[in-house]
């Protein structure tokens, strides 16, 4: 880093030929390889060798926290307090600020090797008041991969005192490595979406996807009906679904095939939501959280962290070929 600061790099490797590399600046994965039905590996995310391009911005699969996604006016309350966060999207606070936990280098150990997996843990103290979030707060994420081809993520966090916690992935996807995103086809296990107002803020109510290019209940291309898409945005998804059976045990969330390449990627979580993005049309985010905005919505699941109630949540991209 500018400041001196070493950034390290781990490589997770299993007996099918997988690879995972993620480095300690911002918690990023910056190389899923995976092969294809003939064997040929590729980096199926958006990844980079040069610490610099990450620094100056480059779209980087980083771990997002305190809160990814969007926060309403920057501000929420907890027990009657008042809290007044970074307002870096407009009005509105968004992954975390203008560091949040994606810009910040973690401290990281390999744990002992398994019989079939392989494990790096990273930890990083962010203090009270960092970003106007409250309590000083310890989170972690293990990064573990499997001779089942499952990139485990298991988030966790512990604070002094109440606050809230949304840790995601913002990994952009290519399982073809050809930027062929639209000719992706996509199931979601989601029949409804949060409905936001023009700048992706939830407006408490639900809509169902059911006639609507929401619809991925039944796969279908990505780029099939999104020039339909008129609402919050424009020709593209940024929308966040409700995962049928999601917030508590491990649910299959979602399923992408490459066809050509024959790459397949489920994607399970315990967490109630995943915002599919496809706006810089580098790749395709599945972004596993809480809903946008939860702590202003008192119906959503509640994203607030006490003391001796750790936040745990675990998300699995599981990797094939057909």
């Amino acid at each position: 880093m500018h400041d001196g600061v070493a950034v390290k790099q781990f490589a997770l490797r299993n007996n099918n030929g997988m690879t995972v590399k993620v480095i300690t600046y911002g918690a990023i994965i910056n190389e899923i390889s995976v092969p294809d039905r003939e064997g040929k590996k590729i980096n199926v995310i958006q990844g980079t060798d040069s610490l610099e391009k990450y620094i100056d911005g480059f779209p980087a699969a980083a771990l997002i926290g305190r809160f990814a996604n969007r926060i309403s006016k920057a501000r929420f309350s907890i027990d009657g307090t008042e809290y007044l966060v970074t307002a870096n999207n407009g009005e509105n606070h968004i992954h975390g600020g203008r560091k949040g936990f994606a810009k910040v280098v973690w401290d990281a150990k390999p744990l002992p090797l398994k019989s079939h997996e392989s494990s790096v843990r990273m930890t990083y103290l962010s203090i009270d008041g960092e970003e106007g979030f409250p309590g000083n707060l310890t989170a972690t994420v293990t990064y573990t991969l499997t001779d089942d081809n499952e990139l485990r993520i298991d988030y966790g966090a512990e604070t002094d005192n109440p606050t809230i916690v949304n840790m995601t992935n913002h990994a952009y996807f290519d399982l073809g490595g050809k930027g062929k995103i639209g000719e992706h086809e996509l199931w979601l296990n989601a029949d409804t979406f949060t409905v936001a107002n023009d700048q992706l803020i939830p407006t408490g109510e639900f809509g169902e996807v059911k006639g609507t290019p929401l619809d991925f209940t039944t796969p279908a291309l990505i780029g099939s009906r999104v020039e339909q898409v008129s609402e919050p945005v424009k020709q593209i998804y940024d929308h966040n679904f409700v995962i049928n059976g999601g917030g508590d045990a491990l649910v299959l969330a979602a399923r992408v095939r490459e066809p050509e390449s024959g790459r397949v990627m489920e994607v399970l979580t315990t967490q109630p939501g995943v915002q599919l993005y496809t706006g810089n049309g580098l790749g395709f985010c599945l972004e596993t959280q809480h809903y946008p905005d939860a702590i202003n919505h008192p119906e959503f699941p509640s994203p607030i962290v006490r003391p001796g109630e750790p936040f745990e949540s675990t998300t699995v991209f599981k990797f094939s070929v057909e």
